[in-house]
């Protein structure tokens, strides 16, 4: 039976109490009433795909369903007295008990970036600063060692989303005044900047780009998920000691799914034969700058461990790297927009058309390079705009019916092959003119479909009074308009380049054996240890497919 339990304090001990709703006292609302809604919201979430156009639409009538479940769930959303910062000496205390490293930093407010890590004594370069054992980890090992675990093992979709299990881990612990977690727990932000906690209007913002799309989807999966689980624990046997079968909101949800979303990573197992996702307390109150993955795992003595990206003066702020990360990404997953983010990029995707003509002898020139004939690419925002595989997908996309023989048949055709990524040996002038002025007018094309111009965008981040999350809405919109403005411009630029080499009668550089350049794909990342690392979303490239939940948090492989 659902209890509604009163607002108030849950006991001493654990400082944990309800909201109060303005009133100060929640409204009553029948569990058949509740039950009645969720089964509409995971209906209306389990529907098929809407038809392109459609999205915004079903989004509407889902954040309707759940503003009304939120509206009749007001005040009973569980949270903790006081603030964040109350919480930072327990937090370090608890991590000094634990066998945690504390020497080397404190935890500080950095204004607009929020909380983050700052050196108490100078550090150097490459400096072993933190290390966190695994006892201290909340992992999906540890769910299944808890309360949790009866269920976890009769729920599939739990046993396939470790971030789900993660999510729901943490509320579990959350309400158990007993839990070794709490000083970490008490420490998490009590609500995050990701879309799900964006207003309708700010999410208008996106419309039009391509960001839009993930954001839709991670609201309607967090939805589904929410009612699904909201039925699950009440209704099977293994979730009766759970304090979730008293209240479960659809806030405390949102909050656990974002506290997992922003704060996964992949460790291995504590036998090292697979990963498992993992919450690394301390560590992951660091922000994020440019630069290389500095953490890594020690299975030798099980604790992750992090070195320090650079040399930090005393009292400077401690920044570790998230990974190559979009924008995108990071708004969606991460909740922040990076101004000077190295690895921008947005998605183009391309293909060969099977009904064209050269259709087999082009797929067959891709298939023997490693590249599908159609696919998602990148458009980067740095020179140049596009990759090694990108660059030999559109050589051959724009070959002559001779220039594919000589890469199927001609002499050397097989060592051609490895030549087609490297910008030093053009197929022809008259080639690369076509791939040029191809991504130039793709380009052209895609900054058409916006509803704004970047200089409308621009203006209005001059507007002081925008919301937080409006102005990053709007910096993504921005920034992905300028990586298209970039990748025109330096198409023109070649394309003019190339028609002057073509005028010339320049000779075209020819290889020689010994200098064959091979695709980006190089296997030496094969050989790297076990790092962890922020999530990575699926390498450019990649044809995946994947089931309807498993990029909901954070766009790793499902765990299947």
């Amino acid at each position: 039976n659902l209890k509604i339990r009163p607002s108030g304090t849950m006991g001493k001990k654990s400082r944990v109490k309800t909201q109060k709703s303005g009133s100060g006292s929640s409204a009553v609302v029948s569990p058949k009433e509740m039950m009645n809604l969720i089964s509409e919201l995971l209906q209306k979430c389990s529907s098929a795909t809407p038809s392109a156009g459609k999205e915004w639409e079903e989004y509407i009538q889902i954040r309707g369903l759940v503003e009304k479940i939120r509206k009749k769930q007001k005040g009973l959303s569980v949270v903790f007295e006081g603030s964040r910062q109350d919480y930072f000496s327990d937090l370090m205390s608890w991590a000094q008990e634990y066998g945690a490293s504390c020497e080397c930093f404190t935890v500080a407010n950095f204004g607009a970036e929020g909380y983050g890590l700052r050196a108490t004594k100078d550090i150097k370069a490459e400096e072993l600063f933190l290390w966190i054992p695994r006892k201290m980890l909340m992992t999906v090992e540890s769910a299944q060692n808890s309360l949790l675990g009866p269920l976890y093992n009769q729920d599939r979709i739990m046993q396939a989303m470790g971030n789900v299990t993660l999510a729901l881990h943490l509320l579990c612990e959350r309400t158990n005044p007993e839990s070794p977690w709490l000083p970490y727990i008490r420490s998490l932000p009590q609500e995050y900047d990701t879309p799900l906690y964006y207003q309708q209007d700010e999410v208008q913002l996106l419309l039009g780009t391509q960001a839009v799309q993930d954001v839709l989807s991670q609201y309607k999966n967090t939805a589904r998920q929410y009612a699904y689980f909201y039925k699950l624990v009440q209704t099977h046997p293994a979730a009766n000691k759970l304090a979730l079968k008293d209240c479960f909101t659809f806030d405390d949800y949102r909050w656990a799914v974002s506290s997992v979303m922003t704060r996964q990573n992949q460790i291995p197992t504590e036998d090292g034969s697979r990963v498992t996702l993992a919450l690394i307390p301390l560590w992951d109150m660091c922000n994020h700058t440019n630069g290389l993955i500095t953490t890594g795992y020690n299975l030798e003595d099980d604790r992750c461990e992090c070195v320090a990206l650079q040399d930090y003066k005393e009292n400077e702020q401690i920044y570790i790297f998230y990974g190559t990360r979009s924008n995108a990404e990071l708004v969606i997953h991460n909740g922040f927009f990076f101004q000077d983010n190295a690895h921008d990029r947005v998605k183009i995707k391309l293909g060969v058309s099977k009904s064209e003509r050269l259709y087999a002898m082009k797929a067959e020139v891709l298939a023997r390079a490693g590249i599908p004939s159609s696919c998602v690419f990148a458009l980067h925002c740095n020179e140049p705009p596009i990759s090694a595989q990108l660059l030999a997908f559109l050589r051959v996309f724009c070959m002559t019916e001779e220039e594919l023989k000589d890469y199927l048949l001609g002499e050397h055709a097989i060592n051609k092959i490895f030549t087609l990524g490297n910008s030093e040996f053009p197929v022809s002038w008259d080639n690369e003119i076509k791939l040029w002025t191809f991504l130039e007018t793709r380009a052209t094309l895609l900054l058409q479909t916006y509803k704004t111009t970047s200089e409308e965008d621009r203006s209005m981040l001059e507007k002081p009074d925008l919301s937080v999350h409006s102005r990053v809405a709007i910096q993504l919109r921005l920034a992905e308009k300028q990586i298209l403005e970039k990748t025109s411009a330096s198409g023109q630029a070649k394309r003019l380049h190339f028609q002057k080499k073509l005028e010339e009668g320049a000779p075209i550089p020819r290889y020689e054996e010994s200098d064959i350049a091979l695709l980006e794909n190089s296997d030496a990342d094969a050989k790297l240890p076990i790092i962890l690392r922020k999530l990575e979303e699926v390498e450019e490239g990649q044809e995946i497919e994947v089931g309807e939940d498993s990029h909901l948090l954070n766009r790793a492989k499902p765990y299947t």
